[in-house]
């Protein structure tokens, strides 16, 4: 698994501290985050592929700075956005993971081939023509993962995926990124998705307050918000 390294990191808004004096090293397949709304969990996650960096400090993804090599950091790791259509692109299904490819030297063929697998390992393949507007929201967000997951990153970052999804679909993307052979960090506010999680770290006001297993940082952090 990639190794995540925050090394005395701190975030500001304005003068607004966002993050501050944050430590840590992550290796586990498996990690949630969870805190109240503003408590700095999301901005924590952009950092780990570069979409914020730190005020001070450094984060690092295997070596590789994110401030300073966030090129090479993206190809590692792919970000799933809480609304889907933040990043559902192109008009039809098949399109819309192919489009992630543009940029890469893979033949066409090999594209192809690439596209055709990921839509069967999503449940997509019997929408490759539709028109992604006319899917559901599980299956947006499955589109969107799998619009990352078609470029082979080694680890997924997901902010808050199943916020705006009912039961069904939330169990859907739940059950997906189980069976990812991929490092996953996901930020949410579902503790029952990170039961079965290697390590959870709770944020509140910029802090890391509590960092273990499931139970003992969902636990701390019912205290915290009761």
């Amino acid at each position: 698994m990639p190794e995540i390294r925050f090394e005395s990191v701190a975030h500001h808004y304005g003068e607004r501290a966002v993050l501050a004096d944050v430590d840590l090293v992550l290796t586990e397949a498996r990690i949630g985050v969870i805190g109240a709304n503003g408590s700095g969990k999301s901005t924590l996650a952009r950092m780990i592929n570069g979409l914020v960096t730190p005020s001070s400090g450094r984060v690092t993804v295997d070596g590789l700075d994110t401030a300073r090599e966030g090129r090479k950091v993206r190809r590692k790791v792919g970000f799933v956005f809480t609304d889907p259509d933040h990043q559902i692109i192109m008009p039809t299904v098949a399109e819309d993971i192919a489009f992630s490819l543009r940029r890469s030297s893979i033949p066409a063929a090999d594209r192809a081939t690439r596209v055709a697998t990921v839509l069967e390992t999503f449940g997509l393949a019997g929408h490759a023509e539709h028109p992604t507007h006319l899917l559901s929201g599980g299956q947006k967000q499955l589109l969107a993962l799998a619009a990352i997951m078609v470029t082979e990153p080694e680890l997924i970052v997901a902010d808050e995926p199943t916020t705006l999804l009912d039961l069904r679909n939330t169990r859907l993307v739940a059950e997906t990124f189980a069976a990812l052979r991929q490092q996953v960090i996901a930020v949410t506010h579902q503790l029952d998705l990170l039961g079965d999680f290697d390590r959870v770290l709770v944020i509140d006001s910029g802090r890391v307050v509590a960092d273990g297993a499931p139970n003992e940082a969902i636990g701390f952090y019912r205290r915290l918000i009761g």
